[in-house]
């Protein structure tokens, strides 16, 4: 992505679980437990009081903690759009490839402008829900067997 969404605020909602304000307007809920489970360079991140320790990187490009541990914002927005059912900038590209069209023929065939397909593409601004619906459309109608 070449504009990545920046992480304006974070709060620890529970245990290894996040709400973070997005610089695209959106508070989204991020539940990272799985994925702290899954990697063994963030068990530290296992223990609340670590946890809880979270603070926004100074330029709003990820979170960090105690001990050197960080993620990062690109990473973080899809895993907050992926959990709350949304189509994230990653998914939105991975349609766009998988259908083989281009920023013109995408904005074509939503109805949308190139600019605002390269908005959602970068993630420089939310995939509205409608969007996402009209994608899954579009796949029904062209992609029948």
């Amino acid at each position: 992505m070449s504009k990545a969404p920046l992480i304006q605020s974070v709060q620890v909602a529970d245990n290894q679980r996040l709400v973070i304000g997005w610089n695209t307007g959106e508070t989204l809920d991020c539940d990272l437990a799985d994925v702290i489970s899954r990697h063994t360079a963030l068990a530290p991140l296992a223990a609340a009081g670590v946890f809880s320790q979270v603070t926004v990187e100074e330029w709003g490009h990820g979170l960090d903690w105690p001990e050197g541990l960080d993620m990062g914002a690109e990473r973080l927005y899809q895993l907050c759009r992926e959990q709350a059912g949304l189509l994230s900038p990653a998914g939105f590209d991975e349609w766009m490839k998988k259908n083989r069209l281009s920023l013109t023929t995408a904005a074509d065939a939503l109805g949308m402008t190139r600019r605002m397909i390269a908005h959602y593409r970068s993630g420089s601004k939310p995939i509205p829900k409608t969007v996402q619906l009209a994608c899954i459309g579009w796949d029904a109608l062209n992609n029948a067997a």
